[in-house]
């Protein structure tokens, strides 16, 4: 790795440092023995990334990536090539303020981001990237750049849609949480004026708490800063963050769910956000920023309709059937019945749900993996059942409080167009 590893995890670990002590710590120790904490704690942190960065290392043997790390029990990780699903280069804000970058590897059935090689410089990383794609079989015909020059731009394909950052400014101030702060912040004023109490840490915590309130959508914003989404052949290439910027290709032939979400406060602009679920990448992934499940963070209508069509071909949101539960669902979803439903498109499975935020899954036929048929006690009296189309690793899709009878003839229908989108051949799941 790059020597200034060491420093950029030390500097990380400052930050977690911080946290973990509170508010609290700091008004019993004091400032001063709040610093000497702060600082025995990073001074050990960076001694351990030291050592671990100096008994650390990777080498490509054949078709297979090892890496070696590890100084009282030295572990090797063999990760073979032909596995390999996608390799992103991400820049953490300090490793762009150091001109360093992080390539992550993706994995076809990993329970996580498989050997993350922390810190390389960007030229690196560029070549370690083309190398390792070109031993999958994935990568272009040009050569690697030589050491020690620039790599060439990846070629940006066509695009299909670039966020605009003021969009996506009021999209997040459009949610639960920013709605509703301003009403907090006057409670807590409130409060602490009845009390005639503004001590520091009062406030110190008080700001903390409302800090973390907002943390999601703030979090969102920073990740999904000059969204771009590019077709490049059979693969859709994300670009996106402003602190941490990263490039994350998706495989067409892996998608296995397409999800469309329409939040509450963002129907009056006319917007949707769009999900998938691709196979082969980690959904146990505690860092869901890990995942490449974004498609469109924030989008009107048309731009929706565009960009599933790339993904899913033929497929038209506004065009798709869904029919209702029976009315003696209402027993179990008196307020949300007429917003459930499912169908059959001639390409994929629709699943409609959600009162106040509504949610559509598309599933195509090929992808499903099982179908199943459930029931509930409720549902057993009322003579009800919900389908489930289950995909490699996602959640699929499921189909409500249908019919008992018409759930069965659903579910049998699920599985003959599976086999048959299974056996025309270009659809096969991955």
């Amino acid at each position: 790795m790059h020597p200034l590893s060491p420093a950029l995890h030390g500097a990380k670990s400052l930050v977690v440092v911080i946290a973990g002590l509170s508010w609290s710590t700091l008004s019993r120790v004091g400032f001063g023995w709040f610093a000497v904490l702060v600082a025995v704690f990073v001074l050990g942190a960076t001694v351990l990334s030291v050592i671990s960065w100096w008994n650390t290392g990777y080498h490509v043997v054949g078709r297979e990536l090892r890496v070696h790390e590890g100084l009282l029990w030295r572990r090797t990780r063999a990760i073979p090539l032909e596995r390999l699903q996608a390799v992103e280069v991400v820049r953490p804000l300090l490793a762009q303020l150091t001109g360093l970058a992080e390539l992550r590897l993706e994995v076809v059935g990993g329970g996580k981001t498989e050997a993350p090689l922390a810190y390389l410089s960007v030229a690196e990383a560029s070549a370690l990237r083309h190398r390792l794609l070109a031993v999958a079989g994935r990568a272009p015909e040009a050569a690697p750049p030589a050491a020690g020059t620039p790599p060439a731009p990846a070629p940006a394909g066509r695009l299909l849609h670039h966020v605009r950052n003021r969009d996506l400014l009021v999209s997040q101030l459009l949610t639960p949480q920013a709605f509703l702060l301003p009403f907090g912040v006057a409670f807590v004023v409130a409060q602490f004026v009845s009390e005639g109490s503004w001590s520091f840490i009062a406030v110190a915590s008080t700001l903390t708490a409302m800090a973390g309130v907002l943390l999601q959508p703030v979090r969102r914003v920073l990740d999904d800063w000059s969204f771009r989404l590019d077709r490049d052949g059979d693969t859709l290439r994300v670009r996106n963050g402003l602190l941490e910027t990263r490039v994350q290709t998706v495989p067409l032939h892996r998608v296995q769910t397409v999800g469309v979400t329409w939040p509450l406060l963002w129907r009056m602009k006319g917007w949707l956000r769009l999900r998938l679920e691709v196979a082969g990448y980690s959904g146990a992934e505690p860092d869901d920023r890990n995942r490449p499940d974004r498609l469109l963070p924030v989008g009107d209508a048309p731009t929706g309709e565009l960009v599933v069509a790339e993904v899913l071909p033929g497929v038209r949101l506004a065009a798709l059937p869904a029919t209702l539960p029976p009315r003696r669902a209402r027993w179990l979803r008196p307020l949300s019945r007429t917003r459930v439903g499912a169908g059959l498109d001639e390409r994929v499975f629709v699943a409609r749900s959600g009162l106040l935020t509504r949610r559509l899954a598309l599933v195509p036929y090929a992808r499903i993996q099982s179908v199943r048929v459930t029931q509930g006690p409720a549902q057993r009296r009322l003579r009800l059942a919900t389908v489930h189309a289950d995909t490699a690793g996602g959640s699929g899709a499921a189909a409500l409080d249908r019919d008992l009878a018409e759930a069965w003839e659903l579910a049998a229908e699920l599985t003959a167009r599976a086999h048959a989108a299974r056996r025309s051949g270009p659809g096969r799941p991955g």
